[in-house]
């Protein structure tokens, strides 16, 4: 067994031929945020496959930005998963949950760029065995609102799916 030294997880022991999921948390513009990193037992992990993960997640924010932007331009389309998450969790909203998710206090208020403001990321699921679906990024509402997640990922080069996500 050797041991890999990470900025992100601290040192970890890698079992060769086992599946492993390290967690650590983090802050990201002041909000924590859950990272996993999820090592399959086939996937070729050493230390500079976790010296990579370490380099690609100081851009990060970069990343989230670009999602952000990608959820703000699907916000004006008909019919895309962002659109259909702010419906649904903004349809039947009680007068309470406006005020402490979104800080407004009439359902009018509920803008776009206000929804945009209350979701964050809160988890980030990191792959280095798949390439094409390196990060994985959940924003959410809240877990003491919804359950429910706006996914995007991203490649091994940061370069976001185009594709947004809404799972539970």
């Amino acid at each position: 067994m050797s041991k890999v030294a990470s900025q992100h997880f601290g040192e970890i022991e890698l079992n060769h031929g086992r599946d492993h999921n390290f967690a650590a948390k983090h802050e990201l513009a002041g909000q924590p945020l859950e990272l996993d990193l999820n090592v399959n037992a086939h996937d070729h992990f050493d230390e500079a496959a976790m010296h990579k993960v370490d380099y690609r997640l100081r851009f990060l924010p970069e990343l989230v930005d670009q999602v952000r932007e990608m959820i703000a331009e699907e916000l004006e389309q008909e019919g895309t998963s962002p659109q259909e998450y702010l419906r649904f969790h903004c349809n039947a909203i009680k007068p309470e949950h406006l005020q402490q998710v979104f800080g407004v206090t009439d359902k009018s208020q509920l803008t776009n760029q206000v929804f945009l403001k209350a979701l964050k990321l809160g988890h980030v699921g990191i792959y280095p065995g798949q390439p094409e679906r390196y990060f994985v990024l959940d924003f959410t509402l809240g877990a003491h609102f919804s359950d429910e997640v706006l996914v995007a990922s991203a490649d091994e080069d940061g370069v976001v799916d185009d594709e947004i996500l809404w799972e539970s």
